[in-house]
């Protein structure tokens, strides 16, 4: 009698363990919430971009500095192309915890980007279509 309950109990355990590993993978990239723009104001480096977080990285040469006043201000450095540097400033806020920036200057499209790891001086979003890789300076 006792063998048959212990192994009823394991029969329960292995069939709860994936399920278990499943809501843990899940809470490891739960993504953070954001209070307001102090948390993210200053120079970050935006090193790489990719079409999944754990996918293929392709590195760019991209700062971005959200300013108090709302604006974010991008450098891009293209040391191929015609123009060695553009400069773009568009609008950006943070609401619901995520950042919503334009998606064109000059446009009242917003769109929203969700901060799916923060750690220190390094931060990953995942906007429309991209995960950003970013450092701070």
């Amino acid at each position: 009698m006792l063998i048959s309950w212990a192994s009823d109990m394991i029969k329960k355990y292995v069939k709860i363990l994936p399920l278990a590993a499943v809501l843990f993978a899940i809470s490891a990239h739960a993504d953070v919430a954001l209070k307001d723009n102090s948390e993210i104001l200053g120079r970050w480096n935006l090193y790489a971009e990719a079409a999944k977080l754990d996918g293929e990285k392709k590195a760019v040469k991209v700062e971005w500095e959200f300013k108090e006043d709302g604006a974010l201000l991008t450098t891009a450095t293209d040391s191929v192309g015609r123009t060695n540097e553009m400069k773009i400033a568009i609008k950006y806020f943070v609401e619901n915890g995520e950042i919503k920036k334009q998606s064109t200057p000059g446009r009242e499209k917003y769109e929203s980007c969700k901060v799916v790891e923060k750690d220190g001086s390094k931060m990953v979003l995942k906007c429309a279509y991209l995960f950003f890789f970013l450092t701070k300076i």
